[in-house]
C-alpha cells in the first residue's frame, strides 16, 4: 500500500511501525523510535528523526545495523536469502548479473574490507538519483573506500545507509522528487561539454569561451526558453541572462544564479547548482501561469574560476560594474588575449559594450544563490541543507625565505640555515593559529625548494599562504600574527625572507533580512536551520558590494568533495533545494523585500 503522511501520523504506534518495517536492515527499532517524534510535516522530517535516533543510539548500536546489513553480491544473494528491499536494490544495479571476473572482483574486495573494518561494505547501491549504479561505479566505490580511516568509514556506512532508507521511504509513499530529478538530470547533460584534453579521459573542464564554454552557453539559452523565459540573451562578456517579468514587467527584480565554468578535471555541481534550481522553479510557475509581482533574473556567470585567464568573478564583476581593462589584454597558454577571445565567440571585446552591462541597482531587490558546500560539514551532519552566514574574506601570499644550501652530512644541525624547515615550522603555527578561533583557517598549499637535492640542505624555499575569516577583522588579525611569527622564526634562525600579497577579498556577511527567508524556507521543510560559513568565494561576494545579498548550501556526497569528479549530490536534495527556492519567492510575493 502507498502510505501518506496524514495516514502515519494517525496510526496506532504497532500498525505505523509494521508500515515502515523493512526501512533499515532487519533494525526495525529505528523506525519505531523516530515515530515516538509524530506528528511529521513532511518526509524530510520523518528521515530526519531516523538520522537522529540512530545518532544518538551509540557506536555499538551502529555497528550492529551495519553488520545486519549483507554483503554486495555475497553469500545471501546467491543463495536469495536477501531481504526483499536488498534483492531490488542489488537486482537494480545489475549485481545478480556480474561476470565472472566483476563476481570475484568484488568478492576480494568483500574480504579485503571485512579484514579491514570487521563489517560488511554499504553502498546505496541505487545511487544518486535513484535509478542505480552501474557495477564499474560500485567497483571504483569499493575500492576507493578501502583506503578510508575505519572512523570516517563507520561514519560513511551509516550515511549510506540512511540514503538506502530515504529511497525505501520514498517508495513505501509513492514518492518522487520529480523537481530533483530535473536538476539533476541537467547537470548530466550539461557535463556533456567539456575543453579538449579532457573530454577524451572522461573529465570535465569548461574555461572560459572555449567551445565546450560556448555549447554551455547555447544549452542553457535553449533550457531557458523551454522553461517559460520572456528573454534569453548573451551579454557582453559572455553571460547567459534569462528574465521571468513579474505581473508588472516593469516591477523590480530579484536577481540569482551562478557560474558555469569549471575548474579543470572539477564537477559537476560547482556553481551550475545555482543556475539548475532557479530554472525548474521558473519552469513551475511557467506551467502554471503564475507571475509573480516582481521579476526574476537568473544569470548563468561566463567565468568565476580564473582557470584560462586570470580574472576571477569576471562574470558577475562586468554585472556589478567591476571589470578590469587590463584584462582585456591578458594572454591565455596560446598566447590568444581575452579579447581575441571574445571576438572569436562572436562577442564585441570592447570595453564600452561590458560597460553597458552594468546593471541599475534601483531595479534590483537583491540576490541570492544556491550553491553546493564543498565541504564535509553538511555531510558529517546528514544535513541537506545549510544556511550561509557570511563568506570568508581572505588574503593570500607568495613568499620565499632564503637561508644558506650546505652539505646534508658535514653541515652540524646547529649550524644550519634550512630555509624549509623554517617554512615547515610556519605552517605547523598557521594550523595552531587557525584553529584556535572559530570559522578561521590558514592554508599553506605550496611549498618548494627550487633546485632542492637529497644531500643539500636547502638554502631556498618558495611558499604561498592563503588566510581566510568571517570578518575582515578576524582575517586580518590572522594575518599579522602569521607574518610576526615569520619574521620571528626566520630572526632565530638567521634567515631573511619576501613576502608578496597577491590578493585579497573582503568577507561578505548575509543580509539579515534575505538570511532569515533561507532559514524560513528550511523550516517550511520540516528541517532544523544550520548556520555555517562559506570557507569558498562565490559570486555572491561581488553582488554583496552592490547590493544585499544571502546564499544557501546544499551538502555534498562523499564527504563533501569539490572541484572534483567525485562531487556528486543526490535528487532528493536537489528537490529539498528547489523547494526551499521557492518558499522564499513565496516568502517575497507575500510581503515584497
Amino acid at each position: 500500500m502507498t502510505i501518506t503522511l496524514d495516514q502515519l501520523n494517525a496510526a496506532p504506534a504497532a500498525e505505523a511501525a509494521r508500515w515502515l518495517d523493512g526501512l533499515y536492515e532487519h533494525s526495525p527499532w529505528i523506525a519505531e523510535r523516530a515515530l515516538q517524534r509524530r506528528p511529521f510535516t513532511s518526509l524530510a522530517q520523518l528521515k530526519r528523526a531516523m538520522v537522529e535516533v540512530l545518532a544518538e543510539a551509540g557506536r555499538d548500536a551502529q555497528v550492529a545495523l551495519i553488520r545486519a546489513h549483507p554483503e554486495l553480491a555475497g553469500k545471501a544473494m546467491v543463495s536469495k536469502t536477501l531481504t526483499a528491499e536488498s534483492t531490488n536494490e542489488q537486482t537494480t544495479s545489475g549485481l545478480t548479473n556480474c561476470s565472472p571476473q566483476e563476481f570475484a572482483r568484488i568478492q576480494q574486495l568483500n574480504a579485503d574490507y571485512n579484514a579491514k573494518f570487521g563489517w560488511p561494505f554499504i553502498l546505496a547501491v541505487r545511487g544518486p538519483r535513484g535509478t542505480g549504479l552501474s557495477r564499474a561505479e560500485i567497483i571504483a566505490t569499493f575500492a576507493r573506500r578501502l583506503d578510508n580511516h575505519p572512523d570516517y568509514e563507520l561514519a560513511e556506512c551509516l550515511r549510506n545507509i540512511h540514503r538506502i532508507a530515504e529511497i525505501r521511504l520514498n517508495d513505501k509513499f509513492g514518492h518522487e522528487p520529480v523537481l530533483g530529478n530535473q536538476v539533476w538530470d541537467c547537470a548530466e547533460i550539461l557535463a556533456r561539454h567539456s575543453d579538449p584534453g579532457y573530454a577524451e579521459h572522461g573529465q570535465l573542464t569548461v574555461t572560459y569561451l572555449t567551445n565546450a564554454h560556448q555549447a554551455c552557453q547555447m544549452q542553457l539559452q535553449r533550457w531557458m526558453r523551454d522553461c517559460g523565459f520572456d528573454e534569453v540573451r548573451v551579454d557582453a562578456v559572455g553571460n547567459v541572462v534569462g528574465v521571468y517579468h513579474g505581473s508588472d514587467p516593469s516591477a523590480k527584480r530579484l536577481l540569482t544564479g551562478s557560474h558555469f565554468d569549471t575548474v579543470r578535471n572539477g564537477g559537476k555541481y560547482d556553481g551550475r547548482l545555482g543556475i539548475f534550481v532557479p530554472l525548474v522553479c521558473v519552469r513551475e510557475l511557467h506551467l502554471a501561469g503564475r507571475r509573480l509581482p516582481f521579476g526574476l533574473e537568473v544569470i548563468g556567470f561566463a567565468e568565476e574560476e580564473g582557470q584560462r585567464y586570470k580574472a576571477t568573478f569576471l562574470g558577475s564583476g562586468a554585472v556589478t560594474g567591476d571589470f578590469a581593462p587590463a584584462w582585456l589584454d591578458q594572454r591565455d597558454a596560446d598566447g590568444i588575449t581575452m579579447r581575441e577571445a571574445m571576438k572569436a565567440a562572436g562577442l564585441p571585446g570592447t570595453l564600452d559594450a561590458i560597460r553597458a552591462g552594468k546593471r541599475d541597482l534601483s531595479r534590483y531587490l537583491g540576490f541570492v544563490e544556491v550553491h553546493i558546500e564543498q565541504g564535509p560539514v553538511l555531510n558529517e551532519l546528514d544535513l541537506p541543507l545549510g544556511v550561509v552566514t557570511s563568506i570568508n574574506g581572505s588574503v593570500r601570499y607568495l613568499g620565499e625565505v632564503i637561508g644558506m644550501a650546505s652539505h646534508a652530512g658535514t653541515t652540524p644541525m646547529d649550524r644550519r640555515r634550512d630555509a624549509a624547515v623554517a617554512v615547515a615550522e610556519l605552517a605547523q603555527f598557521v594550523e595552531k593559529r587557525a584553529s584556535s578561533v572559530p570559522d578561521v583557517v590558514g592554508t599553506i598549499g605550496m611549498l618548494n625548494v627550487p633546485s632542492g637535492s637529497i644531500n643539500v640542505v636547502p638554502g631556498r624555499c618558495t611558499f604561498s599562504l592563503d588566510l581566510r575569516a568571517t570578518t575582515n577583522e578576524a582575517r586580518d588579525a590572522l594575518a599579522r600574527d602569521v607574518l610576526a611569527e615569520l619574521e620571528s622564526i626566520c630572526t632565530r634562525r638567521g634567515l631573511h625572507f619576501k613576502v608578496e600579497e597577491t590578493m585579497r577579498a573582503a568577507a561578505a556577511p548575509s543580509a539579515p533580512e534575505w538570511q532569515r527567508r533561507w532559514e524560513r524556507a528550511v523550516e517550511s521543510l520540516g528541517l532544523p536551520v544550520f548556520r555555517m560559513p562559506s570557507g569558498a568565494g562565490h559570486d555572491a561576494m561581488k553582488l554583496h558590494e552592490v547590493m544585499p545579498q544571502a546564499m544557501l548550501f546544499l551538502r555534498g556526497l562523499n564527504a563533501g568533495i569539490s572541484h572534483n569528479p567525485l562531487e556528486s549530490i543526490t535528487n532528493d536534495d536537489a528537490e529539498l533545494c528547489v523547494r526551499a527556492f521557492q518558499h522564499l519567492l513565496g516568502q517575497l510575493e507575500e510581503v515584497p523585500a
